[in-house]
């Protein structure tokens, strides 16, 4: 998935990042749900059954070729019930609670240990910080008041485009995203990328499509409800008008699906001439105010709403200006204030945008704060504490075989020209990998952490991460970046780096049991290894060569060959319904699709060169080809509320879980032969219809 704001400047990465869909409880081996208190031994993750899988899980009464999700999953899916505090539940999100009881322990120790200086004593008093929820109702809104101050005193456009720049470091938003990254046309510098921003709510189709006129509605509300708890004048006007402004942003903004194209959101711009490209806002100003003020140019991502949304600034009242500002700190601020402040945003973006019905405990909500803060602080006594050396070996070998796998696939092509298939195999030559943490740890040493001031350690930890950014804008392209923590479920791809990255807290059941069948791990950590190697080849991530560059590798006839069957796919996709009236966005999901497709069909070649030309064991009946295919639908278990999933359907470049299992192996001639499917029976594709891509 594109984690990062800018479609030119981001990694792509297995699971979504949003914390919503990730943190659920714990499950049992049987497939049913368990207590959270449940998972408490912290030295290795519960398996999911004997072998690796779930039996018990399944629903053996349905046919393999009629429904393989349910086929795979269908007991448990009958017992799966989504907690209170949840938007969605699933398999692997025990792992993510074990993860985080991980992190609270060794939380939990360095807070003991009392140490007055270095990472353990900051990681002790952000933690210490948070669960102190008698100082933070005691301040009740009182840390507001000097943010809010420097907005209610404002007397101009440039000095609120000042104050949006500054929110880069800060609580609040802007019109504009600034973000720094590898520069996608010469991956060895940084650049300074400019996205589209201006709207709140999840996505613009919240803003123009009926279907979502109660939460635009409930919105409004929610507005005046914030900036009347933070003593905003005339709340309810205030409201409606910065619900018309986001609304007129919305109209000119471009879609998710247009913002993935890599080539057209790579658009530079010399700063000194957007004044000229986007007039009537205030680009010096707003510059100056994040810092970026020496910056000679700038990436444009979106170049053709920029200057609209600029008009939409222009044009705007001043008061409803500095009342959006106030609200966006507000609502950004309000999990650091009292529970008044808290409970509100809840209420609208936790319960009326994904069904969640309550808050999760405190203390869950604290290990997030540390881990999104102090990552490779906790991270690093994370991998002291729980991964052993010989999880990255054993990473390292799967890493090997599936990318001899996709060597051979790409050798084997028979759409794909010479020319481009060498260029292809010199980048699979080339990918890095990460496994397990960084070599280097990040130093906080700069960043101060008081055990009594919440709020602001929040301000000055977003204004270190931003100071740190801003600082190298002119040294090389650190190589050694992580951009997730050690204590993350999930993994990701950059195209800048050609390289895939897979944190310590993935490598447990049920992607990997060192004790389980290889069938299974190989369905499931290989089809997440095998995920991302294909997005270096899907269809944005294949535009970057070998060298992490934005640049035309393909031969012509190779790339309308490849677009062909990537339109195939994509529609296959957009002819899903998940909810009634609602279907799978195929253009918004295609990389993504892509990459699962890829990921099965390495995971299930590399599973055969494992054999060494052995037949498969068969195990409950069930063949070596079976069981691959079983291990990757058993990762993707899972229930999600439906306004949740109505907000993954326009927002999230990933696909909902029972299309993550079913489409791909429509596609796989192995599926077919491994389960007997044949035509009439509903999954069934006949062989010129399924695509072929890698």
């Amino acid at each position: 998935m594109k984690t990062l704001p800018l479609a030119a400047a981001s990694a792509a990465a297995l699971l979504v990042t949003a914390p919503v869909l990730l943190p659920c409880p714990a499950f049992a081996a049987d497939g049913a749900t368990a207590p959270e208190t449940a998972v408490r031994d912290l030295t290795r993750a519960p398996r999911m059954g004997p072998w690796g899988f779930d039996a018990a899980g399944m629903d053996r009464s349905a046919k393999p070729g009629d429904d393989f999700f349910r086929y795979a999953n269908g007991v448990y899916m009958e017992k799966l019930e989504i907690p209170a505090d949840r938007s969605s539940y699933g398999a692997f999100n025990a792992l993510d609670e074990l993860s985080r009881d991980r992190l609270k322990a060794v939380i939990d120790k360095a807070s003991a240990a009392g140490a007055a200086h270095g990472p353990e004593a900051k990681v002790g008093a952000l933690y210490k910080s948070y669960m102190d929820e008698a100082k933070v109702e005691a301040l009740g809104a009182r840390p507001l008041a000097p943010d809010l101050a420097k907005i209610r005193t404002a007397t101009s456009r440039d000095e609120i485009a000042r104050l949006m720049g500054a929110t880069a470091k800060g609580f609040g938003r802007s019109f504009f995203d600034p973000q720094i990254y590898d520069d996608s046309k010469d991956p060895l510098k940084y650049a300074v990328y400019l996205g589209q921003g201006g709207i709140t709510l999840p996505d613009r189709d919240y803003y123009l499509d009926d279907r979502f006129k109660p939460q635009r509605e409930a919105y409004e509300a929610y507005i005046a409800k914030m900036l009347k708890l933070g003593g905003w004048a005339n709340p309810q006007a205030g409201a409606k008008a910065i619900v018309a402004m986001e609304t007129e942003i919305a109209r000119v903004s471009w879609t998710r699906a247009e913002r993935r194209d890599d080539d057209r959101t790579y658009n530079p711009v010399e700063t000194a001439r957007l004044a000229s490209f986007a007039p009537g806002f205030p680009w010096t100003a707003f510059l100056a105010g994040a810092d970026l003020g020496a910056a000679k140019r700038v990436v444009v991502a979106e170049n053709t709403a920029f200057p609209k949304i600029a008009q939409v600034f222009a044009r705007t009242d001043l008061e409803t200006l500095k009342a959006w500002l106030a609200f966006t700190t507000i609502d950004q601020a309000s999990p650091y204030l009292s529970k008044t402040f808290d409970q509100t945003r809840f209420e609208f973006r936790s319960k009326t945008l994904s069904g969640v019905q309550q808050q999760r405990p405190r203390w869950k909500r604290a290990v997030d704060t540390v881990d999104g803060n102090l990552g490779e602080a906790v991270g690093k006594l994370y991998v002291e504490a729980y991964f052993p050396p010989e999880n990255k070996a054993r990473m390292e070998a799967l890493v090997g075989d599936i990318r001899s796998a996709l060597a051979a696939r790409i050798r084997k092509l028979d759409w794909m020209g010479a020319e481009t298939k060498t260029k292809a195999l010199e980048k699979l030559a080339r990918f890095n990998v990460k496994i397990g943490y960084p070599d280097k740890w990040r130093d906080y040493s700069a960043l101060a952490i008081r055990a009594d001031d919440l709020y602001g350690n929040i301000e000055r930890a977003s204004a270190f991460e931003w100071d740190y950014r801003v600082r190298r804008i002119n040294a090389p392209v650190d190589r050694g970046e992580w951009e997730m923590t050690p204590g993350t479920i999930n993994a990701y791809y950059s195209s800048t780096k050609n390289e895939i990255v897979f944190p310590a807290a993935i490598l447990q059941p049920p992607f990997f049991d060192p004790e389980g069948d290889p069938a299974i791990n190989y369905g499931g950590i290989g089809g997440v290894i095998g995920h991302e190697i294909t997005h270096g080849f899907d269809d944005q991530g294949r535009k970057s060569d070998g060298d992490g560059r934005l640049a035309e590798w393909w031969t012509a006839s190779d790339e309308a060959r490849f677009n062909a069957q990537a339109r195939i796919l994509g529609e296959q996709y957009s002819a899903t319904e998940i909810l009634p009236g609602a279907k799978i966005n195929g253009d918004l999901t295609m990389g993504e699709n892509i990459a699962d497709l890829g990921g099965l069909l390495l995971a299930l070649d590399a599973y055969h060169l494992s054999l060494k030309g052995q037949p498969a064991p068969v195990i409950d009946g069930l063949t070596g080809d079976q069981r691959v295919f079983l291990g990757w639908a058993q990762v993707w278990r899972g229930k999600y509320r439906d306004d949740l999933m109505k907000q993954i359907l326009v927002s999230d470049p990933h696909s909902p879980p029972v299309a993550r299992v079913d489409i791909p192996m429509r596609n796989i001639d192995a599926f077919y032969e491994a389960f007997d499917v044949q035509p009439g029976d509903p999954m069934y594709l006949p062989p010129e219809k399924r695509v072929r891509i890698w």
